[in-house]
């Protein structure tokens, strides 16, 4: 039984100054921009990387299977990152993943090719990814229960959405600089040289991200709670305390991110490669392609996340889900008709993609209470995107050449949308509800009817 008293809101804990909520929403959604943006840049340059760590006629697969081995030990470090920032505060936790995350990518970077050190070049690369992965396990859920922590209850959706802007931000990065560095030194010096640029770009991103976090206290929902003395008093009983009290909001988060990552990764990480293999476009059209559509979606998903705010969560993520299962298979046939109607294609299914994702940070850390919501959101996140996400772009790859049929990315987002409106079912609706104290947001405390704000 939860006790009303822990659960209850506090008057101050809403009182967070504006300025330090910005610098709070800067902290995470550079942090979340770096991670995309390595990932991003992977993805956009997995030809060149095929060519270099894996010659021979599978190498873009190779890369691509690469790309999902990364993923592989994201939920080990959700297991391990996630227990510990409910035990040691978000802060700690954050700046050592930013550490590793970027310094694995920047290695990848300087890393020799097959030509030079034969098969330890995959291998060393398969480790790094490995690296990167393990950090990154603790890298967005801790950035997204940081920025909601920070966020102000009736504000969380507009606030959370700057993550995912970050996320949008760190991805756009990634196909600019690969477009720039591909227009400067050529095709051929792109593909024996040229492709290790942008990776190096992760070092100072990553230095400035650090600096940010060192600089900012951890959220008031933690301090709170740890001053209190109800912080967990060990990282195995946070994880204990989550599998056996909280797996069904566990189950109801992996369900959400099933939809939510299978239709990302198509979407963001996997169409530049499908518009080169499938209709023809070349590597400039598709990147330019992807920017566009990417840039309108940063402009929207701030109003995304404040409608959220108005019509709740889960109006958003039924329109959304519901929206790409009738609209898949049209804007596919639509960007198989060239360059500008992929454009437009690519571009409506993002928009409407943009209900779930502007909407993650105020949606998903709410489900869980504070003494378990780093691990909560750590742990369900990162397993259903080991499985579901990292592992759409080969997936899809890979039964595009095995059918023969185009449609198979979009076959493939439609399935997870039934999936998505599944868990979508039993989730419980967390608009303006406190998440303060061990009770679940909206189910043991109410939505916040007054109290002060912060000011936009």
């Amino acid at each position: 039984m939860v006790d009303p008293a822990r659960s209850a809101p506090t008057a101050t804990s809403s009182e967070v100054p504006p300025a330090q909520l910005r610098r709070a929403v800067g902290a995470s959604a550079l942090g979340n921009a770096t991670e995309w943006f390595d990932y991003g840049v992977y993805a956009y340059v997995a030809t060149e990387i095929g060519q270099n760590f894996f010659p021979g006629e599978y190498s873009t697969l190779a890369a691509l299977l690469v790309f999902a081995v990364s993923f592989v030990l994201r939920p080990l470090g959700g297991f391990i990152w996630g227990p510990l920032g409910d035990r040691l505060g978000r802060t700690t936790v954050l700046a050592t993943t930013i550490i590793l995350m970027c310094g694995a990518t920047f290695l990848v970077g300087v890393l020799p090719g097959y030509a030079t050190i034969g098969i330890w070049a995959p291998i060393l690369l398969v480790l790094l990814r490995v690296v990167q992965g393990f950090s990154t396990g603790g890298e967005y859920g801790g950035a997204a229960t940081f920025m909601a922590e920070y966020s102000p209850d009736r504000k969380r959706g507009f606030w959370g959405s700057f993550l995912e802007f970050g996320t949008l931000a760190g991805f756009t990065a990634a196909v600019l600089v690969v477009y720039l560095v591909n227009v400067i030194v050529g095709d051929a010096a792109m593909a024996e040289w040229g492709w290790r640029i942008p990776f190096l770009l992760s070092l100072p991103l990553g230095g400035i991200g650090l600096y940010l976090r060192l600089k900012m206290e951890d959220t008031p929902c933690f301090r709170e709670l740890d001053a209190a003395g109800e912080s967990e008093s060990g990282a195995a009983l946070a994880l204990k305390a989550l599998v056996v009290d909280y797996w069904k909001p566990v189950l109801q988060l992996f369900g959400l991110v099933i939809a939510l990552n299978v239709i990302n990764y198509t979407l963001l990480a996997y169409m530049p490669t499908y518009l080169q293999g499938t209709i023809g476009l070349d590597s400039a059209s598709a990147d330019l392609l992807v920017i566009i559509g990417q840039v309108a979606m940063m402009i929207v998903i701030p109003f995304a996340g404040a409608l959220s705010d108005h019509i709740g969560r889960k109006s958003c993520w039924w329109i959304s889900l519901a929206g790409i299962f009738v609209l898949a298979i049209p804007m596919f046939l639509l960007m198989a008709q060239g360059l500008v109607p992929a454009i437009i294609g690519f571009t409506v299914l993002g928009l409407v993609y943009l209900l779930q994702l502007g909407t993650i940070s105020a949606t998903f850390p709410a489900m869980f209470p504070t003494h378990v919501r780093y691990s909560g959101m750590a742990i369900s996140y990162n397993v259903a995107t080991a499985v579901f996400g990292g592992t759409a772009p080969a997936v899809n790859d890979a039964l595009i050449k095995a059918t023969g049929n185009n449609l198979v990315p979009a076959f493939y987002m439609m399935g997870s949308c039934v999936v998505g409106m599944v868990a979508l079912w039993f989730v419980v609706e967390t608009k303006g509800a406190s998440l303060r104290g061990r009770g679940v947001p909206g189910v043991d405390s109410g939505p916040v009817s007054t109290g002060r704000h912060v000011a936009t």
